[in-house]
């Protein structure tokens, strides 16, 4: 079987390093230029895929170049195939080359080959000329049989008759060329040759001059990578200082990456007096490729260079390029990889967790002070946002991750900044599922496993216990020495097992009064071990912010409890999120057993669920009242009997429903009535209502616009009130029978306003009926603002 040699030095020879008297480039550094940028994916780099590109997709690549920036583009070789002459040609006619672009073609050296590649740019505006001829001992002797002076004679012969070809087309067709010779195989070709050659091109072109345009371009191939970097870059240091009119040349470098270090002997090159890279994106090209152009552009930009090529939007170049070459992108590719912005170690991502902590109040001094906001992160030299990425897949979770990771996952997607203890308790939910799993834990799963864990998230995550409403009182300590402080009353509505319950409960802040009240009403006896809150940055506005609290329970009655339950919360109101935080881990706590049942009575030994209370408004008042309604209705009559010692005869439930929503009430006899109305439906389809009014008292004769008679009434009381009404709900349906038939209407207003630069939030039910369905609409509409407590306009 074959294998590797104990000693490869009878096989293979090591290169022979060059010996430079005074050589400079490891004590430079790089300035603020960066170096031209010349694109050779459609030329060589198409050569080296198994299916080369079609036009259209060699067009979609040129396309995608000119985006990036690049203002020189190999575009071809024309000579080897129609297929390459004939994009040439289209780019040309089509005049889809910008004017600003230099496009380059390659020929070799040879004559009839030199005269298709210049017909294939005749017409355009600006065009570089690359030829090559190979000039190492190893091609001179084995592939050509040429000596040195052959070898030389051929390139000088052959720029001369591109010198009189680009002549003749200018002068016949306005191109303006520039000439590029490379002395192939240049990093295995002896250097004082290399530099004889060149010399030998530049007096033969004969027309190198120090404006830009008019340099010579030299480029350099590391044809196959033999050796290092430094290597390398001791070459072009002999080529820059040997080469005479330096001021006349531009010094260009075509890395291959055969060893692997194509990027660094590019750079170490540019370090040793080259100005021009040619490279592919993301590093296509025969064997192990050329340099990746993407990789050494953003090396410049991460050292706060700009360079002059545009990757704001990776992903859209590594589509068009994968689409285009149908080669993948290596998910550890640098920059461009899926996975480079990717920590799964929990100690990085612990560290990237505290780099983004530490960045977010390093910037903020910085904006505070007006200067330029830095970056500076803990495994990551680059800001992924500047390429177009998201944070999203900056911490990925595994077995390997730790609670840091964990957390800041949380904290970017749930914008919940979990307090260290959380984190650890929280950790061991996730790792039990991963290594149950045995794979990586995507965002989905993360967020999800906190959701079910803590009932965060809405109805679909809702544990055994939720918080509906609540009201938080104040009132003065019963110690008669006056050294106590207020205690707080907490009076709430809790759905238990999907039933709503009215539970109170005393402390001295809004938590111990809820915990109290669990207490008392379902057995649930934990006391508080940790707080901590913080308000989440809505981003937009104050009024939108919201507060998040984290809560740690444990037994009463053993304070230093091993077992604890934490609980999350968020609420704009921050004793809202402290109570829901509560009832979050109250949900761990009691698992599944049974809790005390609800005994509502209505008259003796009798007990009442919604349903029965809203069948019983049914046969009384032929209301079928919608389900929110009925939720609302419930509560009142649940606060009710309970101020009965828990009686409340079922004849007195149409008289309190009256009573709580106005219904059969006189139109006239609340603080928000109307007398009388008139409805006109416009051209526009909106709709004006005209009614006479009283409000608080005070009459007065309204008109408002809608989409609708609800809208129009409402643009009415806009005339009247503070603040914004707007309709939450609304149904209606029919009422009686035969001729006697009629309509009843439900409408639940929502009220906002702020006062003294607070806003206060109201909700209310109307009901109303009448025989036309317009009327009770609006009706029950005046209802609801009568019970919704609105502030009226000076």
């Amino acid at each position: 079987m074959p294998c590797m040699l104990h000693d490869p030095s009878a096989k293979y020879k090591p290169y022979t390093p060059l010996k430079l008297d005074n050589r400079q480039w490891p004590s430079k550094t790089f300035g603020q230029k960066p170096p031209i940028w010349l694109s050779t994916d459609l030329r060589d780099g198409n050569q080296a895929l198994a299916n080369p590109m079609t036009i259209e997709q060699k067009t979609m690549f040129f396309e995608l170049l000119i985006e990036c920036g690049f203002k020189e583009i190999e575009i071809a070789y024309p000579a080897a195939s129609d297929t390459d002459f004939n994009f040439v040609r289209g780019l040309i006619e089509r005049n889809a080359i910008p004017d600003d672009v230099w496009i380059q073609v390659l020929t070799p050296a040879r004559e009839d080959l030199i005269k298709r590649t210049v017909d294939s740019v005749a017409g355009c505006k600006h065009a570089i000329i690359h030829m090559y001829n190979a000039v190492s001992p190893l091609f001179r002797s084995v592939v050509f049989k040429n000596s040195k002076e052959e070898t030389l004679a051929l390139a000088v012969e052959h720029t001369q008759i591109l010198r009189q070809l680009t002549d003749e087309c200018t002068a016949k067709y306005g191109t303006q060329f520039r000439y590029e010779y490379s002395p192939e195989t240049f990093s295995q070709t002896e250097p004082e040759f290399a530099v004889k050659v060149c010399e030998a091109v530049k007096k033969a072109w004969g027309r190198a001059g120090p404006a830009h345009l008019d340099k010579i371009i030299f480029n350099l191939p590391a044809t196959v990578e033999t050796a290092p970097p430094n290597h390398f870059a001791d070459l072009v240091e002999y080529f820059h200082t040997n080469i005479t009119e330096r001021e006349k040349v531009i010094i260009s470098l075509h890395p291959h990456n055969d060893r692997g270090t194509g990027v660094a002997a590019a750079e170490l090159g540019l370090l040793a007096g080259a100005n021009r890279i040619e490279g592919c994106l993301f590093g296509n090209g025969e064997r192990t490729g050329n340099v990746d152009i993407v990789n050494l552009a953003l090396n410049w930009y991460t050292q706060g260079v700009s360079p002059g090529l545009d990757f704001s939007d990776l992903q859209h170049v590594i589509d068009v390029v994968t689409q285009c070459n149908d080669l993948p992108v290596h998910p550890r590719h640098p920059y461009a990889g899926e996975l480079v912005f990717t920590a799964f170690s929990g100690s990085h991502q612990d560290a990237i967790k505290k780099g983004f902590e530490d960045q977010a109040l390093r910037n903020a001094e910085e904006r505070k002070k007006g200067e330029s906001e830095t970056w500076d992160m803990p495994y990551l030299p680059i800001d992924p946002a500047d390429l177009g990425q998201t944070y999203e897949a900056v911490i990925r979770v595994n077995s390997q991750s730790g609670k840091g990771g964990i957390a800041y996952i949380i904290k970017q997607h749930l914008r919940l900044d979990m307090p260290r203890k959380m984190q650890i308790a929280f950790y061991q939910a996730v790792q039990t599922v991963a290594d149950r799993e045995a794979r990586e834990m995507t965002v989905d799963d993360i967020t999800n496993i906190f959701r079910e864990t803590y009932h965060f998230g809405g109805a679909g995550y809702e544990g055994r216990l939720s918080l509906r409403s609540f009201r938080i009182t104040s009132v003065p300590a019963t110690d008669t020495d006056g050294t106590s402080e207020d205690v707080r009353q907490f009076d709430g509505t809790v759905s238990v097992d999907g039933v709503l319950r009215v539970i109170r409960g005393d402390g001295n802040g809004p938590l111990s009064a809820l915990l109290n009240a669990l207490r008392q009403h379902l057995d649930i006896d934990l006391a508080l071990r940790e707080y901590s809150e913080h308000s989440i940055d809505t981003g937009v506005d104050g009024e939108n912010s919201r507060a998040a609290s984290y809560i740690e329970l444990v037994p009463t009655n053993d304070r230093r409890s091993s077992k604890s339950w934490w609980g999350v919360g968020v609420d704009r109101d921050i004793a809202g999120s402290g109570l829901r935080a509560v009832l979050s881990a109250a949900n761990s706590h009691i698992g599944d057993r049974q809790l005390p049942e609800l005994k509502l009575n209505f008259g003796p030994g009798g007990r009442a669920s919604q349903t029965d209370v809203a069948t019983m408004v049914l046969n009384a008042l032929g209301l079928e009242l919608p389900r929110r309604l009925q939720s609302a209705f419930f509560e009142v009559v649940q606060r009710a009997a309970r101020s009965s010692a828990d009686e409340l005869p079922v004849d007195a439930l149409p008289e309190l429903f009256r009573k709580e929503y106005g219904y059969d009430a006189v139109s006239e006899s609340g603080p928000v009535c109307m007398k009388s109305f008139t409805l006109e439906h416009l051209a526009d389809k909106r709709v004006r209502l005209t009614g006479d009014f009283i409000f608080a008292g005070s009459e007065r004769k309204l008109s408002g616009l809608g989409n609708g008679p609800l809208s129009s009434a409402l643009a009415c009381l806009h005339e009247a009130v503070q603040g914004s009404l707007a309709v939450r709900e609304y149904s209606e349906h029919a009422l009686g029978a035969g001729s006697e038939v009629g309509a009843v209407s439900y409408v639940e207003l929502i009220y906002e306003v702020t006062i003294d630069g607070l806003i206060r939030k109201a909700t209310a039910w109307g009901v109303s009926s009448d025989e036309d369905i317009a009327a009770s609409g609006l009706k029950a509409v005046m209802a609801s603002a009568s019970r919704i407590g609105v502030v009226w306009r000076d």
